[in-house]
């Protein structure tokens, strides 16, 4: 689960009279996450594609904007089909065209409107000009200009100008100008008036006439193209699933025959190289030396495996074993050899060694099982782990939903995050929302088995009372009596905090083992060592002065004594008998007038600090502050988000039902006469109003009973869930993770809407 499945490095070389055939049965298992070659071999070449791969592609980029132009989608799919070459040759080609023709038409309709109705638009203020448009142009002595503007200001524009002869036409702002000079001279008599001239439409009958004409044919190019577009989508249901299969088809070819484009060939031999899961290396030779016999060489030339240290080992050989055995290091003599190459190619490397591709580290299979699963999206969102660092995804699967389940904590808000989670995995084909489901369901499960503990359901604590007697195992620490739960939970934080950012530091140190075990106790072992003395001395009994009393008391026994204070402990959340851990005293220091005892926390956290100081240099000693003891502090919004949460639900409830607050603890008022001390009363409630009232207080009591609730339900995701994510993501990760990992993409393709039979 923290490491990836192991991956070994193969490689498959042949004579390429069977290279095709190698091809299709590689292609079919989908087990080999190729290696392109980098050209690095001596009389080696990067293959050529096999015959038809320039076609196959053509046609695939045909069907591809034949699916655009129709809008195909999966959905369109139906049931999966046998396409033929015969069937790509003729019915694409029968489809192209016919597509083609409707899309032409379509576009030149579509332009056609366009035009039509910029039309409509200029003609408007010829209409309200009311002029006829044959009298608007057409003359040999007199200039027309039709514009938009201000009819004193053209007309004194003009009488200032070098036109002598003009008479203007006006209505709502639209002027026609008729003046007897050229049309360049009256342009520029009116280049400084406010006026923004139109151009005359082509016309002749008035302008109104003509705008109805303009409509009547918008409706009939309107009418054409609906009806081209309904011919477009009856095509198109028709024609949806051929040619979904066709481009699976087609992809599959193209795939295919450009293959070789990643081998090392010579004239007549090939070399394809990748990566496949070392527990199936015998299932992948079994299987192409049954299809193939023996025109070709198997080996498997490493094992990214993992010393006792946890360090990928890239470069451990494997025992040669040929075709079938446990795999070996093809030397280029044994290329040549096996693919009957004359003896010039067979020198390429005579000197013998590991014959490889490139050093590309191997592709990451996480390796977790299936409820753990839906996490690696949440991981991956930072980025997929390397092959060679520990995958967090089964410690972010422990932690996530128990860190939002504690906050959150009731079992009605839990039910409805499983119902959703649930919907999510079973309504959506999206791997990412499926996994959200899943995150969902599992977090919605945390907060309905601590809602159960809470002795909650929707923040009433009627469930106590139904499951617990009255007394549920833990409290909130909402309500007065039980604040002393509050502090609890606020060292619990702190404690999860330190657990937490420690197991991120031993992650790093494993993962940093690679450096040697030196580098990694000094980058890591040295923060293991600060963190845990740091907060080994904050719980220990001394310097108690700037320290909370409830340190040492909730998590004590009812009836102890306060180490501190003297006095006796009335109230314990968890009686687990902790006052403070005792100091354990190596030495002292005299400083000043007083002696500074240094026992083992004290010295941890000063051993810690010198190595971190050694290790990062003066920054290191801001960032023990920062995150030694910043970080950890920074848990305790576990605990502020428990009770902010808390705090909404109960105020829902009290606004609709009321209460009463009778020794530090809050009763809701199901029915007026119940409230015994009516000077008690906090609020009465929207449910007990009197009288005509009633009616409306019961509405308005249902309406803020639901709309609250689901408030709180929603805020739960983008506070809880935020806050635990961030937790995961930047104190915890950010111990150790750099992420960066090469996905496994194997050769082949998962067919969908084809069948080979």
């Amino acid at each position: 689960m923290l490491r990836p499945e192991r991956m070994s490095r193969v490689s498959v070389t042949g004579s390429k009279r069977v290279m095709d055939d190698v091809i299709e049965t590689v292609h079919d298992l989908g087990l080999l996450h190729v290696t392109e070659y980098d050209g690095s071999w001596d009389f080696f070449e990067p293959g050529d594609p096999v015959e038809g791969a320039e076609s196959a592609s053509e046609k695939l980029v045909t069907v591809r904007s034949l699916k655009s132009i129709l809008d195909v989608d999966e959905d369109d799919a139906g049931p999966t089909r046998l396409v033929t070459d015969e069937a790509l040759d003729e019915e694409l080609e029968e489809i192209r065209q016919e597509v083609n023709e409707l899309d032409d038409e379509r576009d030149e309709l579509q332009d056609e409107l366009r035009a039509v109705e910029d039309e409509i638009d200029s003609i408007d203020p010829f209409v309200t000009l009311g002029i006829d448009l044959d009298l608007l142009k057409g003359y040999e002595s007199l200039s027309v200009v039709v514009g938009e503007g201000d009819h004193d200001e053209v007309r004194d524009t003009l009488a200032h100008s070098d036109v002598d002869v003009y008479q203007l036409f006006e209505e709502d702002g639209v002027v026609a100008i008729f003046a007897r000079t050229d049309e360049d001279t009256l342009q520029d008599a009116l280049v400084g008036a406010p006026f923004t001239e139109l151009s005359v439409p082509e016309g002749e009958d008035d302008p109104e006439s003509y705008r109805e004409e303009l409509r009547h044919r918008h409706q009939q190019l309107e009418s054409k193209l609906s009806t081209v577009e309904d011919e477009l989508e009856d095509l198109r249901l028709d024609v949806a699933g051929f040619l979904l299969a066709a481009e699976e088809k087609l992809a599959i070819d193209v795939e295919k025959r450009e293959a070789p484009l990643t081998f090392a060939t010579t004239e007549n031999a090939f070399v394809a190289e990748g990566w496949i899961p070392s527990s199936r290396y015998t299932e992948f030779v079994e299987t192409l030396t049954d299809a193939v016999g023996e025109a070709i060489d198997i080996d498997e030339l490493e094992r990214a495996d993992y010393d006792e240290d946890g360090h990928v080992e890239h470069t451990e050989e494997v025992e040669s074993g040929g075709s079938g055995g446990a795999g070996g290091a093809a030397t280029s003599e044994e290329v040549s050899a096996s693919a009957g190459e004359e003896t010039e190619s067979q020198e390429v490397a005579a000197d013998g060694g590991l014959v490889t591709m490139g050093a590309g580290t191997p592709p990451v299979i996480q390796d977790n099982p299936g409820v753990v699963k839906p996490f690696e999206a949440l991981v991956e969102i930072i980025n997929r782990p390397q092959y060679d660092e520990l995958d967090p995804t089964f410690i972010f699967f422990l932690t996530f939903p128990a860190f939002f389940g504690f906050m959150i904590g009731d079992l009605g808000y839990g039910l409805l995050y499983m119902g959703l989670g649930y919907w999510l995995t079973q309504s959506f084909d999206s791997d990412v929302l499926r996994s959200l489901g899943g995150v969902g369901l599992l977090a919605g499960g945390f907060t309905a088995v601590f809602g159960i503990l809470y002795g909650e359901i929707f923040g009433l604590h009627q469930l106590g009372e139904i499951l617990w007697d009255g007394h549920p195992p833990i409290h909130k620490g909402l309500q007065p009596h039980y604040v002393y739960y509050a502090y609890a939970w606020l060292l619990v934080s702190v404690i999860a905090g330190v657990a937490h950012l420690v197991l991120g530091r031993v992650f790093d140190f494993v993962n940093n083992l690679s450096h040697g075990f030196r580098e990694a106790f000094m980058e890591s072992g040295s923060w293991i060592i600060l963190t845990i003395g740091m907060w080994l001395w904050v719980f220990t009994r001394t310097a108690t002065g700037p320290k909370p009393n409830f340190m040492w008391e909730v998590f004590a026994t009812e009836g102890a004594t306060n180490p501190v204070t003297g006095h006796t402990i009335e109230h314990v959340a968890l009686p687990l008998g902790f006052t403070g851990f005792p100091v354990v005293e190596l030495f002292r220091i005299p400083i000043g007038g007083f002696d500074l005892v240094v026992g083992v926390a004290l010295a941890m956290l000063f051993v810690g600090l010198g190595l971190v100081i050694a290790a990062e240099g003066g920054i290191g000693l801001i960032e023990s502050i920062t995150q030694a003891f910043g970080h950890v502090v920074s848990y305790t919004r576990l605990a502020a988000v428990l009770l902010a949460k808390a705090g909404m639900a109960l105020v829902v409830n009290l606004l609709v039902f009321g209460a009463t607050l009778h020794e530090g603890e809050f009763h809701f008022i199901w029915f007026m006469e119940e409230a015994a001390n009516p000077e008690h009363i906090v609020f009465g409630g929207l449910f007990n109003f009197d009288g005509a009232m009633l009616v409306v207080g019961l509405l308005m009591g249902i309406l803020i009973l639901v709309l609250g609730h689901l408030l709180v339900l929603v805020l739960g995701i983008t506070s809880a869930g935020l806050q635990a994510v961030r937790l995961e993501y930047v104190e915890f990760f950010g111990k150790f993770y750099e992420g960066g990992g090469k996905a496994y993409n194997p050769f082949g393709y998962e067919r969908k809407y084809t069948t080979e039979d």
